[in-house]
């Protein structure tokens, strides 16, 4: 053979040859959309962004509500860092999934859409301890999976910080109204004016009303402002845009 003309290579004994030779295999990897893992509620983001495109607005709007009960109070104070992730930029911009949120909210609120109330219960009661955005939405995902919820708040009146720290013309009180009046219609009972101190006596109060079928003969301080509380209810319900009173939001107990 001439020096001057390349061997031929040994296809049966050498490894690190010319053309394709696999060396490592692909992995695949279920991750979740920029946007969904910048979201702080954990939306499907673009689960419901595909139901709006196909003008599903009512699909939509129960895709995000599976993840966050309040979209229309979202979509108007949210710093929506989902946007700030949107692989969408790189092209022109990002899609502003802020506005559909408050679009999508408002649209439930004007058409009167509702959240289903589960076919079945738990058998099981909870305590929620604060009722502002945190303890709301803990009492409505318990009630959506069937639990007896009741929550406990040291403030007068619905929504925490959404109610306390943002200001009226950022966050309109009848849109708060609206939406937590729609987790109260799942059955969530709402006590207000009573700070919690004490878990452990709050289950044995607890225990004591379904034992006896009554809520206390006032004799108790504690039972005596859980009866004013309880009692106080009913007549300040009209005051707050059809919601129960209800504050602050920190964690739960179960009974």
């Amino acid at each position: 053979m001439r020096p001057d003309i390349t061997p031929l290579p040994d296809l049966l004994h050498l490894r690190s040859l010319t053309g394709p030779v696999r060396t490592e295999r692909p992995v695949y990897r279920d991750i979740l959309p920029p946007c969904n893992v910048a979201c702080p509620a954990g939306e499907n983001i673009q689960g419901w962004l595909d139901h709006v495109e196909a003008g599903r607005y009512e699909q939509a709007w129960r895709t995000l509500v599976a993840d966050n009960p309040f979209p229309a109070i979202h979509g108007r104070v949210c710093y929506h860092p989902c946007e700030g992730s949107c692989n969408r930029a790189e092209l022109d911009s990002a899609v502003s999934i802020h506005a559909v949120e408050r679009y999508l909210g408002d649209l439930a609120l004007e058409n009167g859409w509702r959240f289903e109330v589960p076919a079945t219960r738990s058998g099981k009661r909870v305590l929620v301890v604060g009722a502002g955005p945190s303890g709301l939405s803990a009492a409505y995902h318990l009630a959506m999976r069937g639990h007896e919820v009741e929550v406990h708040d040291a403030g007068g009146l619905p929504g925490g910080m959404m109610r306390y720290g943002i200001p009226a013309y950022r966050l309109p009180r009848e849109i708060l109204g609206a939406e937590v009046e729609r987790i109260l219609s799942l059955g969530v009972r709402m006590v207000s004016g009573h700070r919690v101190t004490d878990l452990e006596r709050e289950q044995t109060l607890r225990r004591r009303r379904r034992k006896t079928g009554r809520r206390s003969d006032g004799r108790d301080p504690i039972v005596r402002k859980h009866l004013q509380t309880f009692g106080a209810i009913n007549t300040r319900v009209a005051s707050v845009n059809g919601c129960s009173s209800i504050c602050h939001a920190q964690g739960g107990a179960a009974s």
